[in-house]
């Protein structure tokens, strides 16, 4: 198990997260964008953006780097008037998987989670047999339905 520190990701930790990124990068080559100037200025906008006000971010630190992170937002629904939060992205750097830090990420976001009364969250899954493994082993979770993406154009 790796001791992990577990932050918000704030406008002060973009710098972190953008080596984590970039670290991501030379242990796996399978990332579909690029850390550039325009990336860069996006992240940076959203902390200044009021409709990521329901996002939330957290980063894990081991010896002071990032070695992890997770991000979801909340989806409001007329369906049943709830409000459920949608797992966007976990993500562990490949040298510090299968030591607890996704497992530590993700139970800090359902800790924040239920202090804001969401009782559920909603995540698509990586289809790759590692993610599968991951999710499948997430105490109280169910793999329901398929996930689709639609590109709007």
């Amino acid at each position: 198990m790796t001791a992990v520190d577990i932050k918000t990701y704030t406008k002060e930790r973009i710098s972190d997260v953008i080596e984590f990124e970039k670290e991501l990068r030379r242990q796996e080559d399978v990332w579909g964008w690029e850390i550039d100037g325009e990336y860069i200025s996006k992240v940076t906008a959203s902390f200044d953006d009021d409709s990521f006000r329901d996002s939330v971010s957290l980063l894990g630190y081991a010896d002071g780097k990032v070695v992890g992170r997770i991000d979801c937002s909340m989806i409001k629904s007329r369906f049943d008037g709830s409000t459920k939060a949608y797992l966007d992205w976990i993500c562990v750097l490949k040298s510090h998987r299968h030591r607890g830090v996704g497992q530590a990420l993700l139970a800090a976001l359902r800790s924040e989670l239920k202090e804001r009364n969401i009782d559920t969250m909603i995540a698509l899954t990586a289809a790759n047999d590692e993610a599968q493994s991951f999710y499948k082993a997430v105490p109280d979770s169910v793999m329901r339905d398929t996930g689709i993406w639609i590109d709007i154009k």
